[in-house]
């Protein structure tokens, strides 16, 4: 059986997770990470020699990246291609909005974050925090924009991977204790997702 390490607070564990429940996989999960099971024990590093969540064993051994994984469980289980097309152009579209994900709207808001709900030493800069979440808005505003082209989905009209990681974030940031540009397209986007069953489980309260 699949199994899935990592915590439910993470993230990125969500993502695997909502991709599995969407998927209709069934998965052994181990808490792993801040409060759990170190992410620094040799066992772990051996999984995963960056020391982060999550990690999936299957039998092809383990495998890590959040986006990564999600990919791969879709190209192997969706058997009707709904998740994440084969075809190029299309498949295209769908990683381009996972990729801007885990690079740009993450990157933006990972400060602020880290200072107003982790409160984790050294993220304390009023000035930073400001700056973060600004950023974090204006990374926002360039979904409400895609959203509003599509009037629906991230990647076009139908539900794909895209969603699931963008929906995680999207929940991250209609949680948390900042001030929030008025983005209609991305509230009505929001109401959307939490409509699906799979999302339901993982559109948990944010825990510090």
């Amino acid at each position: 059986m699949l199994k899935i390490l990592g915590r439910t607070s993470s993230l990125n564990v969500r993502k695997v997770l909502w991709t599995c429940d969407e998927l209709g996989l069934a998965y052994e999960r181990e808490d792993w990470g801040a409060g759990y099971a170190s992410t620094k024990d040799p066992a772990f590093l051996a999984l995963n020699p960056n020391a982060l969540v999550p990690v999936i064993l299957d039998e092809h051994g383990p495998l890590w990246e959040s986006n990564t994984i999600c990919r791969y469980l879709a190209s192997r289980h969706d058997i009707g291609q709904a998740l994440l097309p084969n075809e190029p152009r299309a498949r295209a579209g769908v990683e381009q909005w996972m990729d801007w994900q885990a690079t740009e709207l993450n990157t933006a808001w990972r400060y602020a974050f880290a200072g107003l709900v982790r409160r984790m030493p050294g993220f304390d800069d009023p000035e930073q925090i400001a700056a973060s979440v600004r950023a974090w808005n204006a990374a926002m505003t360039v979904l409400e924009r895609q959203l509003d082209r599509t009037g629906a989905f991230a990647a076009g009209e139908a539900f794909t991977l895209a969603d699931i990681v963008l929906g995680v974030s999207v929940h991250r940031w209609a949680a948390s204790p900042i001030d929030r540009d008025m983005l209609p397209a991305v509230a009505a986007y929001y109401v959307r997702l939490r409509g699906r069953a799979a999302f339901g489980p993982w559109a948990l309260d944010e825990v510090p």
